[in-house]
């Protein structure tokens, strides 16, 4: 089953007067339970491609279909909500609340769902224990280390039970990684220490980095996805 579809997906910038075509007409598929890794050196569309399957950033031309949704159609208010309630994201630079703890901050994409405030509570306490942070949860992004940052936004893209989770990890592609490998019970996500029991979810890991083969590796070069 095809979670994510890419269909003749091209990106252009405008440089001045330098046309950069970072997404080259690319046409793939990631199925479900699958763990992709995208290598590739600097400037050959990694983050754009991130970007593009997850909806925050608009293809110059050709469509992104997630579950059956061309995303590409929706409008702005609908590709939130899809976000919301679809993907997980875990940013190179984290992108914590720096005023919130760290807990508040895996809570906070589901307070934004509309989850009551005790389901909140279990469900981040759950989370930041199983990624080994239980000890750390009233700390804010400031009073942690950049390892234990990185903890705290793989809970949070695991907070909102999403579909699929899209990890930016250019510096040190297998910092935590056991953490991010997940396979679905029911509607729940279940952390394990092994991708072997990966199964029923997908994790697109973008690397500027060979990685240990986990599963498929798509290797890019300068301005396109091949």
């Amino acid at each position: 089953m095809n979670v994510i579809e890419t269909n003749n997906l091209i990106k252009i910038y405008q440089q001045g007067d330098i046309e950069v075509k970072a997404l080259n007409d690319v046409s793939i598929n990631f199925q479900q339970g699958e763990f992709t890794a995208i290598v590739g050196p600097s400037g050959s569309g990694k983050t754009t491609f991130l970007n593009s399957i997850g909806g925050l950033d608009t293809p110059t031309s050709g469509k992104v279909v997630i579950n059956d949704t061309d995303i590409t159609n929706l409008k702005s208010n609908e590709l939130i909500d899809f976000r919301l309630r679809n993907i997980g994201f875990v940013f190179q630079a984290y992108n914590l609340i720096p005023v919130l703890t760290a807990k508040e901050n895996v809570e906070f994409i589901m307070l934004m769902q509309g989850d009551s405030a005790s389901d909140r509570k279990s469900r981040a306490e759950e989370l930041l224990n199983a990624v080994g942070l239980s000890d750390q949860i009233n700390r804010r992004p400031g009073q942690l280390s950049g390892g234990q940052q990185q903890r705290v936004a793989v809970a949070r893209a695991l907070a909102s039970k999403p579909k699929f989770v899209l990890a930016i990890m250019l510096d040190e592609p297998k910092i935590n990684k056991d953490y991010i490998y997940e396979y679905r019970d029911g509607s729940n996500f279940k952390l394990k220490g092994s991708p072997r029991n990966t199964a029923g979810w997908n994790s697109v890991e973008v690397s500027g980095h060979i990685i240990e083969k986990i599963g498929p590796i798509l290797a890019t070069k300068y301005s396109e996805i091949n």
